[in-house]
């Protein structure tokens, strides 16, 4: 199929190619009856103007790259709803980057974006090892908010949730469920959200004189909590109850313990994190540490049009976010 050029509106319309230009991006600036011309001619022609090529010649486009840890997890779908609206309220469209967890995948994403000079990043990092090549888009002044995650010592705006105190409201309830022995399960702990998680169990067990053991994982998913079960399965003393650093991972060991035939609640516990909608859904609706993921993205997409709009009179914000307990019947027994 041909593609119609503006040159070819141009010689429909019995006008210059720099009117054309005019009629599209400043109408104002020519005569009502040329501009009907121009418009007839697109009109007859079915042209389209090539957005991309005006935004590179521009310096930049009207994406928002929102890069995240697992396009499977439901978290970070629902983190991405949040976000699109506000996007697509000013003009712009939302492109959505998985990096895996994987570092070297995370980074050549955040390449391809600095090279097409996208709009603006909201990215849950892999780790902190990739701080420099998300300075190098700051450098450009690409706008950077870190979602998910607290800025710490990084000049960005961030909006997060109090994981440490998330971690603590998992282990309290099962210790006043009278758990004597929790396991943990989640991984890697280069992830700060893992690690915080499990500092606050960690925090709560060593005040309560419980017992935690940690089955470290690869990643937060479904496999890595079922095969975490089977290695706690193998122990004599085994725990009677279950902190997982996701819902993803807690489906899993939820799955794992019924396979097994050990039931849940009466002789494990389960907690989840995140409260996806899969969470109360299970055929043992999971208790869950509830984040409040569509405000999360929201919250985010309006940082980053405000270090837009404000420039270098920008003041970086960063929004923390307490989340709650959802107490359901995977937790409902006490021992």
């Amino acid at each position: 199929m041909t593609t119609t050029s503006m040159k070819d509106v141009a010689r429909a319309a019995g006008v210059s190619v720099g009117t054309v230009s005019n009629v599209l991006n400043r109408p104002e600036a020519v005569a009502e009856e040329t501009r009907a011309r121009v418009l007839a001619a697109i009109a007859d022609l079915g042209y389209v103007r090539n957005d991309s090529a005006r935004q590179l010649r521009a310096g930049r486009s009207r994406t928002v790259a929102i890069v995240v840890l697992d396009v499977a997890n439901p978290f970070f779908t629902d983190v991405v709803r949040g976000a699109e609206p506000l996007v697509e309220s000013a003009g712009g469209v939302v492109t959505v980057c998985d990096s895996g967890e994987d570092v070297r995948r995370e980074r050549r994403h955040l390449e391809l974006l600095e090279e097409q000079r996208v709009l603006g990043l909201l990215i849950t990092p892999v780790d902190d090892s990739s701080a420099s090549w998300i300075e190098r888009l700051s450098g450009h002044d690409i706008p950077v908010v870190l979602v998910d995650r607290g800025a710490g010592r990084h000049p960005h705006c961030s909006v997060a949730v109090d994981d440490v105190h998330g971690g603590r409201l998992a282990a309290q309830h099962l210790v006043e469920r009278g758990h004597r022995k929790i396991a943990f399960i989640g991984g890697p702990a280069s992830i700060p959200q893992v690690a915080d998680r499990l500092a606050g169990c960690r925090e709560v067990c060593e005040e309560s004189a419980v017992e935690l053991e940690v089955f470290a994982t690869p990643g937060l998913n479904f496999q890595a909590g079922r095969e975490a079960v089977e290695q706690m399965l193998g122990s004599e003393d085994r725990p009677t109850a279950v902190f997982c650093a996701n819902d993803l991972v807690a489906l899993g060991a939820l799955q794992g313990l019924t396979m097994h035939g050990v039931k849940v609640p009466q002789e494990c516990a389960i907690v989840g994190y995140d409260d996806i909608d899969f969470a109360a859904a299970a055929a043992v609706p999971l208790s869950s540490v509830r984040q409040p993921r569509a405000q999360l993205g929201r919250t985010a997409a309006q940082l980053l049009f405000d270090e837009i709009a404000e420039g270098r009179d920008h003041t970086h914000r960063n929004v923390v976010f307490q989340p709650e307990l959802v107490a359901r019947a995977s937790t409902a027994l006490e021992l």
